[in-house]
């Protein structure tokens, strides 16, 4: 996958609205490690503790479904803060009771009626397994965070589905090329290519 290309996955969770003495604040987590993430139909990914931890230190914006005019906070300003735990990427964004926008969503996740998170990221490292069964998972070990963003529809977008298929399909046609390059096209009686037979 283009390591330069800006990707998105969204995950439901459970989010939490505080109101500390005024203070209103929506906290939870925008990834969880090592959780398949199902894709599309044979491909799945997960992402491997420490996967932020070169993007902790980097200028991040909290955004509403992606929308980069509907800002929520920002971790150079304070309104934003993240974190790596044992368990994925934790975050907590401070509500401006002056912004419209924002305290729409803050009702709205109080309510539960917008319960999804994702993040904006590109993918600078991860590893590719491909498993018996035909099916292949990726493993993210790195990323350059953009963003994280509260959303109404938690779901992989088309064009990160279409990505992750044209990734397959290309380290198949490796694999295959490879072997037949190695084998000089020959098939011994009752042998088979390991892409041949992930192509079953």
């Amino acid at each position: 996958m283009d390591r330069d290309t800006r990707q998105t996955r969204m995950v439901d969770t459970n989010f939490i609205t505080r109101d500390d003495g005024g203070e209103l604040t929506i906290e939870g987590y925008f990834a969880v490690f090592n959780s398949n993430y199902e894709i599309f139909d044979g491909m799945s990914e997960s992402i491997a503790p420490g996967a932020f931890a070169s993007s902790m230190g980097s200028d991040i914006r909290a955004l509403i479904n992606h929308d980069t005019t509907l800002v929520l906070g920002r971790t150079s300003a304070h309104t934003l803060e993240l974190r790596e735990d044992e368990h994925g990427l934790w975050g907590r964004v401070s509500i401006n009771p002056k912004d419209g926008d924002a305290m729409n969503l803050y009702e709205r996740v109080k309510r539960g009626d917008v319960s999804g998170c994702s993040i904006g990221f590109a993918i600078k490292s991860e590893e590719t397994d491909f498993r018996e069964d035909g099916s292949v998972h990726w493993t993210i070990t790195d990323v350059e965070l953009y963003e994280v963003s509260a959303c109404t529809f938690p779901a992989y977008e088309a064009t990160n589905i279409s990505a992750r298929t044209k990734q397959r399909d290309d380290i198949l046609a490796r694999s295959l090329a490879a072997w037949k390059t190695k084998t000089k096209g020959v098939l011994h009686h009752g042998t088979e290519s390991p892409a041949a037979a992930q192509e079953d």
